[in-house]
C-alpha cells in the first residue's frame, strides 16, 4: 500500500551505502527513491492536524532541524523548508524527477561544505558620568560626551564593514548577512577541509573589532546557501 502524508526532511543525492536513518517526530524516517535523487520523508504526519497547536508546531520545527543535522552528519543533503508535505509517493517522484537538474546542481554546490553563523551584538558605551562643571566648561564637556559616542557609533559601523569585507575578500566565504535591530548575523558557507582554519581566523575576526561581541554558532547545514 502506497504510503500517504508524507513529511519531507530533505533531498540527496540517492546513497550508494547505507544510512543511519533518524527517528522523526513520531516514527523513523524512511528513504525514498527515485531515478537519481532520493527524498528522506516520515509517512503519516501532516501539519494541518496540530497547526492550531503553537506547542506541537515548536516541537516539529525543533525535529525537522534535528533530523536534517544527523543526516548531514553522514552525506550531502538539500534541507527542505519546514512544513513540506507530499500527500502520496507518486506526487513526491513526480516533483523529484521533474527538479532532478535543479536539485542535484544545488546539491554539488554545497557539497563539503558546511554553514556557520556569526553573530555581532554591539557593544553598548558605558554610561558617561554627569557633567559636574558650570557655565562654558558645562557645555564644552557635554559637547565632548557627545562627540565621544558620535566617534564610538562612527567607528563601530566601520568595524562591521570592514569585518564583512574582510570575509568575504580576503577569506573568500561566501556570505549572507542578516540585519535585525541592532544584531547583524553572518551566515558562512566554509569547506569542511578548511574547518579548523576557519576556527582559528574568528580569533582575530575578534581582535578586529572591539566594539562587537562576536559569537559563532555550530556547523550546520547550508541552510542559507540553497
Amino acid at each position: 500500500m502506497e504510503s500517504e502524508n508524507l513529511y519531507s526532511y530533505a533531498f540527496l543525492e540517492t546513497p550508494s551505502l547505507p544510512l543511519i536513518l533518524p527517528q522523526g517526530a513520531a516514527s523513523q524516517v524512511v528513504l525514498i527513491k527515485s531515478t537519481n535523487l532520493s527524498a528522506i520523508v516520515e509517512p503519516g504526519i501532516s501539519l494541518e492536524s496540530f497547526q492550531d497547536n503553537e506547542q506541537k508546531i515548536i516541537e516539529m520545527a525543533l525535529c525537522h532541524d534535528r533530523v536534517i543535522c544527523e543526516l548531514f552528519q553522514q552525506i550531502t543533503v538539500l534541507p527542505v523548508q519546514f512544513g513540506i508535505c507530499f500527500n502520496c509517493q507518486k506526487n513526491l517522484l513526480i516533483h523529484l524527477e521533474s527538479n532532478t537538474e535543479k536539485y542535484r546542481q544545488q546539491l554539488q554546490k554545497i557539497h563539503g561544505k558546511t554553514e556557520f553563523t556569526l553573530k555581532l551584538i554591539p557593544v553598548i558605551l558605558e554610561e558617561v558620568a554627569p557633567v559636574k562643571a558650570r557655565g562654558k566648561d558645562y557645555f564644552l564637556a557635554k559637547k565632548q560626551q557627545y562627540q565621544n559616542q558620535k566617534d564610538f557609533i562612527i567607528a563601530q559601523a566601520a568595524e562591521k564593514e570592514y569585518l564583512i569585507d574582510l570575509i568575504t575578500t580576503t577569506n573568500n566565504y561566501p556570505v549572507v548577512v542578516k540585519e535585525k535591530e541592532q544584531e547583524v548575523s553572518i551566515h558562512m558557507l566554509v569547506n569542511l577541509e578548511d574547518k579548523n582554519l576557519f576556527l582559528e581566523q574568528t580569533l582575530n575576526w575578534q581582535k578586529a573589532c572591539p566594539r562587537w561581541n562576536l559569537l559563532l554558532g555550530d556547523s550546520l547545514p547550508p541552510y542559507h546557501f540553497i
